[in-house]
């Protein structure tokens, strides 16, 4: 008999996972990397008999379905896309321990042909967890086109398993595979997995450790005995996901095997057994692969030999970051222009509308000037921005450069005993802080993820970059003229970046080390390789994904700001507004750290958004009623010396203006990502204290030196 998938059609769809599995004869888990080609071998296979959901307790989607093959029903499970099992993801955990405790009759593994290596990791990891593993050579019509033959014979006579070749698009080619299945689930096929062999301490401990095991665990469950290794291997690097998940299904006190063993260097051991696997998936790789042209393969490496490397890696990331920035500050411009001539339009309407319907001045002046001119202003120097910074960044995401970066970085972030992929959500947060804190979910420890999130405002976000280059360009470039004044201007944004960065390391070190102890994790990295970005999908993530999220969650924020700036500047008390009495009550403290009472009351007052700071500082300057744009500012550099402004005060709001709380966008965000206010207060702090100490030491130096010279 052929094989079938849509013979009942949608009645099998809608019915829940427990009762496919009663109808089916055998269950089949289907695991393999993200982009491999798996969601269409399952297509393909299931066709119409098809039941999605989430994981319980999990929103991770998931996806069920059956076909009929040789009169058998086969139930086809779609585990989530993973790179590995070793880690603590959502996706890997119920990828792990679906294969481990639900114990499918077997795991179809599916793997790119065009970057076997890179998938081989994840073979390996299967065939630790069960003897039942069929594997997929998937997308060999790419593999041709890129001139890759692989030897599918020797592959399955290496790892143990049968290898069966596909090309999804093509239904033909998966008649084979069916027929394994069914071989495989019949025991006409018995694969055995031939394991990676671990360095000799490794092994050792492993050999201990399942002899601790055979005593607890057989008693219970005697079909476990394939997973006294892949278990031995877990308590050696004791992950207290997996230790929770071995107690739940085995029944067994882990915390007291684990005392009676006694293991030391844990996360070296991890290392060695990452990288065992990483060498062997290499070395198989390199044995049943073969390329036609050979300058196809060597071009990846021969680009990661620049990128990666310790003299040409960071240049080459400064400058890229350099151009984006430099692109989105200038292409900025334009359009922020537009938009605010545009409201400015708009606002001349709504003032005659107001006037048509006589409505009382206070009204009309607290929707206009405080409501209104707060949301435009934040939209008009928010949105162009992002949307130029946010797909620039995309698009290297597509490209493969930034796990370059990351890779540049991790050595830098494991001293600081962080994960390197806080070099990937810190280089999300120049576009936003906001951004940044959303993409910490790739980190995989809770306790690394917390360090990233909290450390991300120490980098500075697009909101407050035109902040730093107005008061560098009117303060410090003024010395020179032309290209040396703008270089000069860039270098002193740079540096205070690179103090940002510098910061960012130290407060995650001092986090590792006190409030959020714990032993940091194996950073697997794989360099995926280089290839075409899709444009149409990178403006769809940048701009509806990003951008759009956080300009709406800023513009939530933006309308109760508008009013209490309003308010502030309003209300006259005893002849003076309420910001002068603010800014009066803040300047004692203000003046310590080489401020004054009406910066620190604008960046108060700019917790809605960071792009508000500078025309809420010349409105109290200017004991103005209203927000105020920089074009109406004949003389910017007159006017704060007029209040005072010196280099020191230049550099002193640079510098609190990279280092003090983040914008309410940001710290909303970091409240739902982190799960807790505590963490939002703690968020607010370090950042805040770091930029009062750092200007407090400015302040010190320079009156030092006034002092002796």
């Amino acid at each position: 008999m052929g094989l079938t998938n849509a013979s009942t059609g949608n009645k099998i769809a809608n019915k829940p996972f427990e009762t496919l599995k009663e109808k089916s004869d055998f269950t089949i888990a289907l695991a393999g990397n993200p982009n491999v080609g798996k969601s269409t071998i399952f297509n393909s296979l299931t066709g119409l008999n098809q039941h999605t959901g989430n994981w319980p307790g999990k929103t991770v989607a998931s996806a069920c379905g059956t076909f009929t093959y040789k009169s058998n029903n086969f139930l086809l499970v779609d585990l989530p896309g993973t790179y590995s099992l070793m880690s603590n993801s959502p996706e890997e955990e119920i990828a792990r321990d679906y294969i481990c405790f639900e114990k499918p009759d077997a795991t179809l593994v599916v793997v790119d042909s065009t970057c076997l290596e890179r998938n081989l990791n994840l073979v390996y990891q299967v065939m630790e967890l069960t003897n039942n593993v069929i594997v997929c050579v998937n997308l060999l019509d790419e593999a041709k086109k890129k001139g890759i033959e692989i030897d599918l014979n020797k592959l399955s006579e290496i790892l143990g398993v049968p290898v069966v070749g596909t090309t999804a698009r093509k239904p033909s080619t998966l008649k084979k595979l069916a027929s394994t299945i069914f071989s495989v689930c019949h025991k006409e096929i018995s694969p055995s997995p031939i394991c990676v062999k671990y360095h000799p301490t490794i092994e050792n401990d492993i050999e201990k450790v399942a002899s601790s095991l055979k005593e607890v665990i057989l008693p219970a469950d005697e079909d476990s005995s394939y997973l006294y290794r892949w278990l031995s291997l877990q308590f050696i690097m004791q992950d207290s996901k997996i230790m929770s998940s071995i107690e739940n299904h085995f029944n067994i006190n882990t915390q007291k095997i684990v005392d009676l063993l006694d293991f030391k260097d844990l996360a070296n051991k991890k290392e060695l057994i990452v990288s065992s696997i990483i060498f062997r998936a290499e070395d198989v790789s390199n044995d049943v692969c073969f390329f036609e042209n050979i300058n196809y393969r060597n071009k990846d490496r021969k680009l990661d030999k620049i990128l990666t490397s310790k003299t040409f890696g960071f240049p080459i990331m400064l400058i890229l970051l350099g151009i984006i920035f430099w692109i989105t500050i200038v292409g900025a411009n334009y359009p922020s222009m537009l938009l605010t001539n545009f409201f400015s339009f708009l606002e001349e309407k709504l003032v005659w509308l107001f006037d048509l319907f006589h409505s009382p001045f206070c009204f009309k002046d607290l929707f206009i000037n405080g409501i209104y001119c707060t949301l435009t202003w934040i939209i008009a120097v928010m949105l162009p921005p992002m949307a130029i910074f946010f797909p620039l960044f995309t698009f290297l995401e597509d490209l493969g450069f930034l796990p370059r970066v990351a890779f540049n970085l991790d050595n830098y972030f494991k001293k600081s005993c962080t994960s390197g992929k806080q070099s990937l959500t810190m280089c999300m947060g120049f576009g936003c802080n906001a951004a940044g804190v959303v993409g910490c979910r790739i980190i995989d420890s809770e306790r690394e993820k917390l360090i990233a999130i909290l450390t991300n405002s120490f980098v500075p976000c697009n909101g407050r970059f035109p902040l730093l280059i107005t008061i560098s360009s009117i303060f410090i470039g003024c010395y020179f003229t032309g290209f040396l004044s703008t270089a000069l201007s860039a270098l002193t944004v740079l540096l205070i970046i690179l103090l940002g960065i510098f910061l960012t390391l130290v407060i995650s070190k001092i986090l590792s080390k006190t409030v959020l102890k714990g032993r940091p994790s194996s950073f697997i990295l794989e360099l995926p390789p280089y290839r075409r970005p899709q444009l149409g999908k990178i403006l769809v993530r940048s701009l509806i994904d990003r951008t759009l999220f956080v300009l709406l969650r800023a513009i939530y924020i933006a309308i109760p700001a508008g009013i209490l700036i309003w308010l502030f500047a309003n209300i006259y008390i005893n002849g003076s507004s309420i910001l002068f009495y603010i800014a009066s009550f803040l300047n004692p403290f203000a003046s310590i750290i080489g401020l004054d009472g009406y910066i620190l009351a604008a960046f108060i007052l700019a917790l809605p958004a960071n792009e508000i700071v500078l025309p809420i500082l010349l409105m109290g300057y200017l004991s103005s009623s209203s927000l105020i744009s920089l074009d109406s500012i004949a003389n910017l550099k007159d006017i704060l010396i007029e209040n005072g402004w010196s280099i020191l005060t230049a550099i002193n709001v640079m510098i609190f203006s990279l280092l003090h709380f983040p914008c309410s966008t940001t710290l909303l965000t970091i409240k739902k990502e982190a799960n807790g206010w505590k963490w939002v207060g703690l968020a607010f702090l370090l950042p805040t204290v770091c930029g009062i100490l750092v200007c407090l030491m400015t302040t010190s130096i320079y009156n030092f030196i006034n002092y002796i010279f």
